[in-house]
């Protein structure tokens, strides 16, 4: 019983070391995701230590606990990948970045706290990271339809839904949402926010001929956002369009093809031209005067 005492006196010692030199924080960009959406979290770590530490030889040399705190269990469906062997000098810090939704059942309405744990196999020590707290909160429905996976012919096509939600993040800016699941919407695919949206926008969503979502919503006073998105609900383009002259809107031509009418789009800075460097050349007034001193007759 003493010898198993000692040990675990040993180990919080070594720990408690360990913290005090290495530091592990939990940072995030949002606090606030609809059930589905990516969990993108960044891990810092800061060596203190006065000597370098090799990180991420183990394949447990960083893991992560979620917790509810409402209660009921997070169930976790498989570790956290964080690969990638690097060396970390003192006085460095170090930031690796993953998303816990794959990994974690967080689709439940409420709120949850993460804790990422590093071991430091050299010391036969870990660090904790403080809980960094975050709330999955439900979106209101805004519009939705079933789609055909384009695919293999002769056979019956894979039906999907995109389905359009608004969610007050923060309670302080309306952001628009799209989520891709199965018909039933028993399985979702993926949920990306689109972006900011005024309170009184009415979304204006297509599908066209090969299955791509066209949504056109109102994202400030004169100012209107476009997204397409494909059928696992990816973002492939996005625009921005002023309401100058006719107020932007969606059509669909007799192909099936969805376009923008109306409006200005705004050109992006990658669309510009290439303005050529034209070396500076002095003015004649500006060069300097012969020196005729020494100048032969």
């Amino acid at each position: 019983m003493k010898t198993f005492l000692l040990v675990l006196v040993l180990a919080v010692l070594t720990s408690f070391r360990a913290a005090a030199q290495v530091s592990v924080e939990i940072t995030m960009d949002q606090e606030q995701f609809l059930p589905s959406e990516a969990v993108p979290v960044a891990v810092k770590i800061t060596n203190r230590s006065g000597q370098q530490l090799h990180l991420g030889a183990a394949a447990d040399w960083l893991t992560f606990s979620v917790e509810s705190t409402d209660g009921f269990i997070v169930i976790k469906n498989a570790e956290v990948p964080v690969t990638g062997e690097f060396d970390l000098e003192s006085s460095q810090i170090g930031i690796k970045r993953v998303d816990l939704q794959p990994y974690f059942q967080i689709g439940r309405h409420g709120r949850y706290k993460v804790i990422a744990t590093l071991r430091i196999k050299d010391w036969s020590a870990s660090v904790n990271s403080a809980p960094k707290t975050f709330d999955v909160v439900n979106g209101a429905k805004l519009w939705s339809q079933d789609f055909g996976v384009p695919g293999v012919t002769n056979s019956p096509p894979e039906v999907r839904k995109f389905t359009l939600e608004e969610a007050n993040y923060l309670r302080l800016q309306l952001r628009l949402y799209v989520r891709v699941s199965d018909q039933s919407e028993s399985q979702v695919f993926k949920v990306t926010t689109l972006g900011q949206m005024v309170s009184f926008s009415d979304p204006d969503a297509k599908v066209d001929r090969t299955s791509q979502l066209h949504v056109l919503w109102q994202a400030g006073a004169q100012v209107f956002n476009y997204a397409l998105i494909n059928a696992n609900g990816e973002v492939v383009r996005q625009e921005v369009y002023n309401n100058a002259g006719s107020r932007p809107r969606l059509v669909v031509n007799e192909q099936g093809e969805v376009s923008v009418a109306g409006g200005t789009r705004r050109v992006k800075p990658e669309e510009l031209p290439v303005v050529p460097v034209v070396p500076w050349v002095k003015a004649p007034g500006e060069l300097p005067a012969k020196n005729t001193k020494n100048m032969l007759p």
